[in-house]
Parts: structure tokens; C-alpha cells; sequence
């Protein structure tokens, strides 16, 4: 282990450099579709072998790091990975491999540039997660935002562009306020790196307002109230495969960056831990309320989405070492949780063309196997056991009862209530509830209309040379023929039932991520070996 403490530092940006070199290498493909498949998987294998290895590597409190560029400290980039970065960097690729298996079921990762954005994106998730400048952190979360603008519009095609038009602007609004806020930083403390920023909003004001301008953008990214309208008008109006890969992606690295940058700027300053928890309740009350008066079940988890997001807030506003043990803890489950729902709705969807509540029903008898899938996901995600999402807001509850917040444990409690509600509403019309009339012949116009365009052989001067795909497998052409009902292939439910079973592992085996998350909280509380680790690459 001591050997490789020594020699992992030096690899590290490799995580960001190669998924950018490898996307560009599958978008200069232009006919070897299969070659860019296995190019896209074994990157995202790799990622999870390695996150794996940092894991095992740092879960005793080892921070790595490393200083790019040949300059002394303080001008070089810094990549720095403990294990809190280390689990984001494992879950991610988890959650890459499943959304990226999802759209192969659907042919969406046919399409030529598909691949390349998602290797691009993952390129720039490594370099957020492993930054210790803030600078960079910005120039790391742009690289995800250029290829997911792609993503957005090539997958959303056929909703419209009202959805990715709304993404792109508030997202470069964003950015702007980050890097506005980035310069004031440099202008108030004389510095970007965050080892250097140790404690420097505490202690001067200046700093502590500029710093809060940096969170204040980032919270706009993570979807936190009052800044979460553009999440519920955009995540709908995309594809399933990128809705759940976004969904673990842009808001849960968001959220490491406001636990990474107010640990280390503001060194858990007790002074704004209020405002934090107000925001996380307000957060969390305001989103599920918001998926209670939903009628389509993405737009139900999406709203889902912005009321976890608070749950996950409270860990950062408590800032006790129970508090963020829970909290990652939790982040982590609701990646994996969150995105086995979405794939879950998205592979009814994508049989039956809809996921309008009432246009579905029935799916109970004719999708037992979905059904059973859904209702793990769905059991974790309002907290019951023996899945992760009992032991995360078991704990996470009991941490801000810990912490003499019995207002905010009464919140989470009833909020964890109208969650399983708005659940409800989904398991009761959609798989419980009568088969409405004329469901199946809707079902085969519908796969009839996608798979006639989808198999039409488009010329490469066409206007969407992306549908160039093949031709139609024998299944599918006896569905389209009507020679058999319509149900929901196997491989479309496979991506989601892996994820389903991550999470019953996670609760099952919750001790041992819980341990690694305790050790990921405490190098958030003590910052001694974060700045040490940096000073010393």
C-alpha cells in the first residue's frame, strides 16, 4: 500500500486526460460503430477499477495529490484525491456504465457523437471531483457542460428544444456568476487554491462574501431552492438515458463542490450554518410538494431530485462529524437510487412511448419483472429497509436529532412521508391501477413510428446521419408486425435491476460504505492532511 501511495499521485490526471483524448478518438470514428462502444465501456470499467483503487487506497484517511504543470506550489494545478472524491469518482462511473448500457438498448449510443460527449463529460467530472483550485474547478465544470449542451440537444430532439434552450442559458448564467465569483476570490485573498483558502472566509470578510458568490453559482448547478425551476423544465424533455445519467452527474457534483469548498474557505464557519439548513428545508418541503401535483412519473422523480437535494444539504449545514458521514452517505445511495428509478420509468417509456400516469396502467401483470424493479428502487428511496435509503435517512435524521435540530428531524420525516406518497401515485395508476383501453395498439403505433425512422438507412449528407443504425432485429420486426405484444425488452430493464441491486448491497453491507464515508467526513472536519498532501506534492 505504501508503494502505491507513492506512485497512484502522478496517475491522477490521467482520470481527466484520457476519457478527453479517448472522446475525441471515438468522435474521429465516423463508420466503426462497435469500436466506439468498447472504447466508451472500458473507459467508464476503468474509471470504476481505479475509483475502486483510490478507495482502498485513502479509506484509512490517506490524501493524494499531485501538482501539474512543473510550477511551484500555489501556481501549479493541484489534483488531489481523499475519499470522499475518491467514492464520488466510484459511484459516478457506476452510474455512467448503467445510463451508458441503457441508451445502447435504445440505439441512442449509436449515434456517432454520443460516446464522444460521454467521455467527454466523464473527462470533466474526474477533473471537478480531483481539483484543489477553485479556478480550475470552474474550467473542469465547463468541460461537463459542453459535451451535456450536446447530449441535451441530440436526445431531446424529438421533445423539442425548449428544454435544452432553458439548460444552456441558466447553466452559462451560472458560470458567469462562478467565474465572477472565482475573480473575486483571487482579487480578496490573493489566491485560488484551495489549500492556500484554508479557513480564509472566517476570517476575513471580503473573502467570506466573494467565496459566497462562488457557492451561490454552484448552488444554482446543484438545483437548490430557490434557484430549481430549470431542473423540472429540462431533465423531462431529454431522453431517459441522459436524464439519468445527468441526474447523478451535474447536481450531485455540484453538491461536492459546496461540501468541498465550505470545509476547506469557510472551515465549517458555525456563523452560516443556518442559512444552510433553512435552505436544505426549504429544499426539501418545495420538492416534493412539487412531485405530489406531477402527472408523468419522470416529472415526478425530477421533482424527486430537488427534495433530495435538501436531505443532502443537511449534512453541509449540520457540519458535525455524524452529520456528514450521513450526508455522504446519502449522496452517495441517491445516486444510485435515483437513476434505477429513472431507467426504470424510461424503459416503460420507451416501450409504451409515454410515461403520463394516465396512459399507463396495468403494468403489474404485464410487467411483473419492471414492477419488482421499480418497487426496490422505490422502497429505498423513501427509506425503508433492509435497502440503502433506510440506513441513510435513518442515520441522516438522527444526526440532526444529534445535533439539537428536532425541527429539522420533524421535516425530514414528513417530507420522507410525501415522498412515499407522490411513490404512490406512480406504483398505484401505473403498475397497480386497470389497463387503460387501447394501451397496446398505442404501444405498436408508437414502436412502429420510432423503429420505421430509426431503420430507415440515412445517407451521411442526410439531416440526422445519426439514425444510420441497421437494420431491425427479428424481435422487433415481430413486434412491429403484430405477431407479438408489446413488452419491455430485457435489455432496457437490465441497466436500472443492476442499479436496484447496488443499493440492496449498500443496504445489506451498509457498514462498510458508512465507515468510508465517517473517514471521508472527517478529512472534511480536520483539514490538516488535505493541506499537507498539497504543500507536499
Amino acid at each position: 500500500m505504501t508503494q502505491l501511495t507513492g506512485t497512484l499521485p502522478g496517475t491522477l490526471p490521467l482520470l481527466a486526460g484520457v476519457p478527453l483524448l479517448l472522446g475525441a478518438l471515438c468522435a474521429a470514428l465516423r463508420t466503426q460503430r462497435m469500436l466506439r462502444h468498447i472504447i466508451s465501456f472500458t473507459t467508464l470499467a476503468a474509471i470504476l477499477c481505479y475509483g475502486l483503487l483510490l478507495v482502498a487506497v485513502t479509506s484509512d484517511g490517506t490524501v493524494l495529490a499531485h501538482q501539474v504543470g512543473l510550477w511551484d506550489y500555489g501556481v501549479a494545478i493541484p489534483f488531489v484525491v481523499d475519499a470522499f472524491s475518491a467514492l464520488m469518482l466510484s459511484f459516478v462511473a457506476v452510474l455512467g456504465i448503467a445510463s451508458v448500457l441503457f441508451a445502447a438498448a435504445t440505439h441512442e449510443a449509436r449515434a456517432r457523437f454520443y460516446h464522444p460527449f460521454v467521455l467527454f463529460l466523464f473527462g470533466g467530472i474526474s477533473g471537478a471531483l480531483m481539483t484543489g483550485d477553485i479556478f480550475n474547478l470552474f474550467v473542469f465544470i465547463e468541460v461537463m457542460l459542453l459535451p451535456s449542451y450536446g447530449l441535451m440537444a441530440m436526445m431531446g430532439a424529438k421533445l423539442g428544444a425548449h428544454g435544452a434552450r432553458i439548460f444552456v442559458t441558466v447553466n452559462l448564467m451560472a458560470s458567469t456568476l462562478l467565474l465572477s465569483g472565482v475573480g473575486l476570490v483571487y482579487a480578496t485573498a490573493g489566491t485560488v487554491n484551495l489549500a492556500q483558502l484554508q479557513g480564509a472566509a472566517s476570517e476575513d470578510p471580503a473573502v467570506a462574501v466573494a467565496a459566497g458568490v462562488v457557492l451561490s453559482a454552484i448552488a444554482i448547478k446543484a438545483a437548490v431552492v430557490p434557484a430549481h425551476g430549470w431542473l423540472t423544465r429540462t431533465y423531462p424533455m431529454t431522453s431517459p438515458a441522459v436524464t439519468a445519467l445527468f441526474s447523478g452527474v451535474h447536481t450531485k457534483v455540484a453538491l461536492y463542490a459546496i461540501y468541498r469548498i465550505y470545509s476547506v474557505v469557510f472551515d465549517g464557519d458555525s456563523r452560516f450554518l443556518w442559512v444552510l439548513l433553512g435552505i436544505a428545508a426549504l429544499t426539501m418541503v418545495i420538492g416534493v410538494l412539487g412531485a405530489l401535483g406531477e402527472t408523468t412519473g419522470r416529472s415526478i422523480l425530477v421533482f424527486h431530485m430537488i427534495s433530495h437535494v435538501g436531505y443532502i444539504m443537511i449534512g453541509v449545514g449540520l457540519f458535525t462529524l455524524f452529520g456528514l458521514t450521513a450526508a455522504i452517505f446519502y449522496l452517495l445511495h441517491h445516486m444510485i437510487v435515483k437513476a434505477s428509478l429513472f431507467l426504470s420509468v424510461g424503459a416503460l417509456e420507451e416501450t409504451y412511448g409515454t410515461s403520463e400516469l394516465q396512459r399507463l396502467g396495468g403494468m403489474m401483470r404485464r410487467e411483473p419483472f419492471v414492477a419488482a424493479v421499480f418497487m426496490i428502487g422505490a422502497l429505498s428511496l423513501v427509506g425503508l429497509p433492509p435497502f440503502s435509503g433506510f440506513v441513510a435517512k435513518f442515520t441522516l435524521i438522527g444526526a440532526t436529532i444529534d445535533a439539537g435540530h428536532l425541527w429539522l428531524a420533524v421535516v425530514a420525516v414528513v417530507v420522507s412521508v410525501l415522498s412515499m406518497a407522490a411513490m404512490m401515485l406512480i406504483w398505484t395508476r401505473v403498475f397497480m391501477g386497470p389497463e387503460p383501453e387501447g394501451l397496446e395498439e398505442r404501444a405498436l403505433t408508437y414502436q412502429t413510428a420510432i423503429h420505421g425512422k430509426r431503420y430507415l438507412r440515412v445517407e451521411a449528407q442526410a439531416e440526422e446521419p445519426s439514425l444510420d443504425i441497421g437494420p431491425p432485429t427479428r424481435a422487433t420486426m415481430r413486434v412491429l408486425s403484430g405477431e407479438r405484444p408489446v413488452r419491455v425488452a430485457p435489455k432496457l430493464i437490465l441497466p436500472a435491476a443492476l442499479l436496484a441491486a447496488v443499493t440492496l448491497s449498500l443496504g445489506l453491507g451498509a457498514e462498510v460504505l458508512f465507515d468510508v464515508a465517517g473517514t471521508a467526513a472527517e478529512n472534511l472536519l480536520n483539514l490538516e492532511g488535505y493541506v499537507d498532501a498539497v504543500e507536499g506534492a
